[in-house]
């Protein structure tokens, strides 16, 4: 089984904001894969299902994102879930918005619900979907771009993004990494 969470947080006035990208990629792979419907378990919201002959469990932690780590900690404990076999959908100042990269390990990044994984998993040593928000140019302008909604110039990109995200989710589950992020790349181009 491979446990696959999206980073976000749980305030329905927060569900379209650039930092809620990890829920809407998750939302979007369940809605795409006729996954279970959510249900509340491990802190947190669970939804099951079979993408490229994997068994998937998606979570989405309901601790907002500052406490992350105690729900896939949790998840990953009950159904024994290594964590090369743990991949996180978050949000990314340091690319561009639209663009993806994924990682094994690394920094937070300042990234609070990384930290929280990390301190929570014993490490980093999970899989990262890095998904590009921007960056607003300042410092100072980061909260309120991180913890803003997406721009209506920008819905149209970010549902063939998230779409683009679910179609090639079988390449994921199947740990083809490179061939994941060239098919999101081509399918939402």
């Amino acid at each position: 089984m491979r446990l696959w969470t999206g980073l976000g947080n749980p305030e329905p006035g927060m569900s379209r904001h650039r930092h809620n990208i990890g829920f809407m990629a998750v939302d979007e792979i369940a809605r795409r894969h006729g996954f279970s419907p959510w249900r509340k378990r491990f802190r947190g919201e669970t939804s099951e299902g079979v993408i490229g002959g994997e068994k998937i469990l998606l979570l989405k932690p309901m601790t907002y994102m500052n406490l992350s780590g105690d729900s896939v900690q949790q998840a990953a404990q009950f159904f024994k879930i290594a964590p090369d076999d743990i991949t996180a959908f978050h949000d990314e100042l340091d690319l561009a918005f639209g663009k993806l990269r994924i990682k094994r390990g690394g920094g937070a990044a300042g990234h609070n619900g990384l930290r929280s994984m990390d301190k929570c998993l014993a490490g980093p040593d999970y899989w990262r979907v890095r998904m590009g928000i921007g960056h607003p140019g300042h410092k100072d302008r980061v909260t309120g771009h991180v913890l803003g909604n997406f721009a209506k110039a920008e819905e149209p990109e970010l549902e063939r993004w998230l779409e683009a995200m679910a179609d090639a989710a079988p390449l994921l589950a199947k740990k083809e990494h490179e061939a994941f992020m060239t098919k999101v790349a081509l399918l939402a181009a």
